[in-house]
């Protein structure tokens, strides 16, 4: 029994040394990941009491827990609304096209910039594939009105010096699906690049040197180093962006589509714009709340299918 307990002492002594010894080896890195740390943890964790308000009749007066339950009755106006599975088709669609498609073009142009030789260059490319990240979603609204708009709109001011018909975009809802996700690239493309440039960036050269060496082309090195060695940023980066799939891009959509025009709405509404509309006459926290977690608990589970999924192909590349 002694020797029992000596031992567990001892395993517990190195567990610490351990512990100990990779903290102070990794205090760099640690430091660096503080700011993050701190944030998830202010903004994110400390927060989450506040999604009790979804099952209360909330009284600034009472406070959160003070108000009176009401158990699932704020969540009535998004069930009883017969839009609920058009609003949750459209968000998550949206979102995986915005994943799919912007990782796809972000690995390409990351690869893109890793070919560049010139330094001077890749810079002034980074520059400007990086600036529509910081245009605002009101400026991106305008320039999308400006090339659609059916009086004065730079389109069908060609069309009609060519003689044609303009077209009526605003009354057309199954263009606005490509319009909007091209803007959502455009705009965010070039800044996502930055992850898979800089995986690039810490590949092995003497890698590549030796597939030269064995006669392998451009495309060929692409396809066997440096595309696999994407593979596990790849893979996390979806994983993350899922959780965050029932989340819409509130800002693009609202300053490209608004919420104003009924016939775009079957193809161009999200649940971000259809609360809106519903608590644009009231301040209903409740409401804004209850709709919040219904998308957490639909990307948390969204999530977690995938994280099992990615786990069984390959534990290697899997969150947990």
């Amino acid at each position: 029994m002694m020797t029992k307990t000596k031992t567990e002492t001892l395993q517990l002594n190195v567990h610490k040394v351990t512990l100990r010894t990779k903290l102070s080896r990794n205090r760099t890195l640690i430091l660096m990941c503080l700011p993050a740390i701190v944030f998830f943890i202010i903004f994110n964790y400390i927060p989450m009491p506040g999604a009790y308000i979804a099952f209360t009749d909330f009284n600034y007066n009472k406070g959160i827990f003070g108000s009176r339950f009401v158990g699932f009755k704020n969540f009535e106006f998004l069930f009883n609304s017969g839009k609920l599975w058009q609003l949750t088709r459209n968000t998550i669609l949206y979102n995986l096209a915005f994943i799919f498609l912007g990782n796809a073009l972000q690995i390409i142009i990351a690869l893109m910039l890793n070919s560049i030789l010139s330094k001077s260059f890749r810079k002034v490319s980074q520059t400007l594939l990086f600036l529509p990240y910081f245009i605002s979603a009101v400026l991106v609204g305008f320039m999308v009105y400006a090339l659609f708009n059916y009086d004065y709109g730079f389109i069908n001011g060609l069309l009609k010096n060519m003689g044609k018909e303009p077209i009526s975009f605003y009354s057309k809802p199954g263009v606005w699906p490509v319009i909007i996700i091209v803007a959502n690239l455009w705009q965010s493309t070039g800044y996502g690049s930055i992850v898979y440039f800089a995986a690039l960036c810490g590949i092995d050269q003497s890698l590549i040197e030796a597939a030269r060496i064995d006669g392998a082309n451009g495309a060929q090195v692409i396809r066997y180093i440096l595309l696999p060695s994407l593979k596990s940023t790849a893979i996390i980066l979806i994983l993350f962006s899922l959780g965050g799939i029932m989340k819409g891009n509130f800002g693009l959509f609202y300053n490209i589509v608004g919420t104003a025009n009924a016939n775009l709405q079957p193809m161009t509404d999200i649940i971000e714009l259809y609360v809106y509309r519903t608590l644009i006459n009231q301040f209903n926290f409740p409401y804004s709340t209850a709709a919040g977690l219904y998308q957490s608990i639909f990307g948390f589970i969204i999530v977690n299918i995938a994280n099992a999924v990615v786990r069984k192909i390959d534990p290697e590349y899997a969150l947990f």
